[in-house]
């Protein structure tokens, strides 16, 4: 093997490793919700431990009370990877921002992720 296909071999096992993460962790979905949801501001009520840890940072399951600005409050759960030293900040009781999926309400992100910009369609 050449140091050019080696080169590639290792970019492209890290540009899969990449969305491997962004699936487990819940980003790939948050950053879909983020970009097209409703804002609301949530209050935590449970925390759970997904049992995924993302370099020794757990990926957590949340339980919310969500405040929309119009409409009925609701319950929903989603998960976020959370720095461990962040897990403080996000005890229940906690009020956080989210955006949630105004056709399916389940579908809520908490605003914690710096989503990379969408991707052009050619």
């Amino acid at each position: 093997m050449t140091r050019r296909s080696a080169a590639l071999a290792a970019v492209l096992v890290l540009a899969g490793c990449s969305g491997l993460v962004d699936r487990w962790s819940g980003r790939e979905e948050a950053c879909a919700i983020l970009a097209a949801g409703e804002p609301a501001r949530a209050t935590v009520l449970e925390l759970r431990d997904s049992g995924t840890t993302i370099n020794d940072d757990p990926v957590v399951i949340f339980v919310l009370a969500v405040e929309p600005a119009a409409g009925e409050p609701f319950r929903a759960e989603t998960r976020a990877l959370v720095a461990r030293l962040d897990v403080p900040q996000v005890q229940p009781g906690r009020v956080l921002p989210v955006r949630y999926d105004p056709a399916d309400r389940t579908r809520v992100a908490i605003d914690l992720w710096e989503c990379p910009p969408p991707k052009a369609r050619r």
